[in-house]
Parts: C-alpha cells; sequence; structure tokens
C-alpha cells in the first residue's frame, strides 16, 4: 500500500525516465501550465474508482495536489490537455506492455466490452453521433456508445485495443486490429503488436472464413469456440475443449473487469471524439502501470484494492 503522493511520484518516475526519452519531443505549446509527465500522472490518477466523475476529481486534486502540481490549471484546460496527451497515454501504456513482456512468446487473449457514452433512452443524437449508436453488451445490457476490443496476454498484460460503434461485431474489430499488428499506423497506434501470432477468443469472434483470412493475411491463429448451431458445435467441437477455451479466456475477462469497474471505463461519458479515445489509453496506462508496480514491490499482479491508501 502506499499514498496517492508515492503513486503520483512512482509514475512520473517511471514515465520521464524510461518512457519519454523514447518519445517524440513534445511540441512547444506557449502557456500551457503542465508537462507531459505532470498529464500522465494526473490522467491516471483520475481513472482510479474513489472518484466518481472529472469534477470530483479536479475538487479533490485542487484540494489535496497544489504542493506536488503548483501551475494546475483550471478544470477545463487539464481536459484539453489530456485530450491532446491520447497518443502519450496510449505509448505509456504500450511500452510497460513491453518492459513487462514474458521472455519465451506466448497467446494473447481477444475479449471485447461496451463503453457507454449516454443514456440510450434518452432522445436526440447525443454528443458523438459519428462514431457511437445503440449496441449490445453481456455485461451492461443494452447501450448507446462504443464497442472496445482489447487483447491480453496470459499474465493479464494489456498489449493492444481498439474502438468502434456499439453495433459493431467482433470479427469486424478484429479485422482491424489484426491488420494495423502486421501494418502499424501511426496514428492508431493502440493496435500495439503481437506476441507470437497465437490468439484465444469466444464464440463472437468465430468464423471460418475470418479465421482463414487472419491466417492468410495477418499471420494470426485465432482458436475459439463455435457458434450455437453451427456445423462445427454439432460434429467437431467436444465440451472438454469448451472448458479448456473459458480456462485460458478468464484472465481476459478479469482485465475487462478491472477497466470497467475499478477504473471507471463504464462511468466515463465523454462529448468529443478526442477525450472518447483518451479514456482508454488511460485506463490502460494505468492498469499496467498497477502490475508494473505490484512485481517491483514482489506482490501479486491483480492486486490493486489496497494500493492506494
Amino acid at each position: 500500500m502506499c499514498d496517492v503522493e508515492t503513486f503520483l511520484i512512482e509514475v512520473y518516475v517511471c514515465f520521464t525516465e524510461e518512457c519519454e526519452p523514447a518519445l517524440p519531443p513534445a511540441p512547444v505549446r506557449p502557456g500551457t501550465a503542465l508537462t507531459r509527465g505532470e498529464v500522465v500522472c494526473l490522467a491516471l490518477l483520475r481513472q482510479w474508482r474513489r472518484f466518481p466523475s472529472e469534477r470530483d476529481f479536479y475538487r479533490w486534486a485542487s484540494e489535496h495536489l497544489r504542493s506536488l502540481f503548483p501551475r494546475l490549471p483550471v478544470r477545463t484546460q487539464f481536459n484539453r490537455a489530456l485530450r491532446r496527451e491520447e497518443p502519450t497515454l496510449t505509448q505509456f501504456a504500450l511500452y510497460l506492455a513491453a518492459a513487462l513482456r514474458p521472455e519465451a512468446p506466448t497467446y494473447e487473449i481477444l475479449d471485447s466490452t461496451g463503453v457507454p457514452v449516454r443514456n440510450r433512452r434518452r432522445p436526440g443524437h447525443g454528443w458523438l453521433p459519428e462514431v457511437a449508436d445503440i449496441g449490445y453488451s453481456p455485461r451492461l445490457g443494452q447501450y448507446e456508445g462504443c464497442h472496445l476490443l482489447v487483447c491480453t496476454r496470459p499474465d493479464c498484460v494489456l498489449t493492444g485495443w481498439g474502438l468502434g460503434p456499439a453495433s459493431a461485431n467482433d470479427r469486424a474489430l478484429a479485422d482491424t486490429l489484426l491488420a494495423l499488428r502486421q501494418a502499424p499506423d501511426p496514428f492508431l497506434a493502440s493496435a500495439g503488436t503481437a506476441d507470437s501470432g497465437w490468439y484465444v477468443a469466444d464464440s463472437g469472434f468465430a468464423g471460418v472464413a475470418h479465421e482463414a483470412f487472419w491466417h492468410a493475411y495477418d499471420q494470426a491463429i485465432v482458436v475459439c469456440a463455435p457458434q450455437t448451431g453451427s456445423i462445427r458445435a454439432v460434429t467437431g467441437w467436444s465440451p472438454l475443449w469448451g472448458a479448456w477455451l473459458a480456462r485460458r479466456r478468464q484472465q481476459g475477462e478479469s482485465v475487462i473487469g478491472r477497466l470497467q469497474d475499478w477504473f471507471g471505463l463504464a462511468r466515463e461519458r465523454p462529448h468529443k471524439l478526442t477525450g472518447l479515445l483518451a479514456r482508454p489509453a488511460a485506463t490502460a496506462a494505468l492498469h499496467n502501470f498497477c502490475i508494473w508496480w505490484n512485481r517491483q514491490h514482489d506482490q501479486s499482479d491483480l492486486q490493486i484494492a489496497d494500493l492506494i491508501q
């Protein structure tokens, strides 16, 4: 367990001494109150469960963090700085994933969840009509927002993610993520890089044509349970294989639960696309940093309940 000040110092040192030297120099912006490292620190702390909203976090930070951030700006200026540093948060999350990579390549887990942006029963188009729509998530039920695809290793380290409309199919999101891992795009860096090319997933990703396409064009072998009622489910799928696959996928469910419940992804209501992209980047960076912190202090990887006092 550590206090908030120690946590922020650890994040700042890890980012500025290990990750930031590998990033392009930050552009000079006259009038900018916070440095890039300070924005990263506040962005990670802001995602913690103890803060139910942006206003609540900023009110608390203004009262308790002035000694660490004497140039803390007004809330709107900080929100603009956070949205501007979305690529930095993404690179920090991926840097930590690379630093925590095991020596032997292993498989990765594909899973998805919903990210609501507003109440689906409200009239009108909302703040993000160009990217958000109505979809269904087993965890949230029917919701209005976006569909988040995450890729994790068996040790629960998050190695990549991507966003699409709530109605987007799991296979369509996987098409994009796996393609970007073969041909990286600097503007979509959150896809990350593949460890071994082997993936496990649930039946939402299943499809003979898609699996063959991923193998041929993306050098990705995706092992997933067949969909109920398909020919493979009836003729060639053993319940023992289903149990084996469910055990392998459990870590992905654990990561989704942490992002949604502990790190505030389910309660976010961004109004701008840049803000929508910054939230998963901040939660991914916080998730990987917590694992990095726990390994530095000989604690279990997923211990977070008492990480911060």
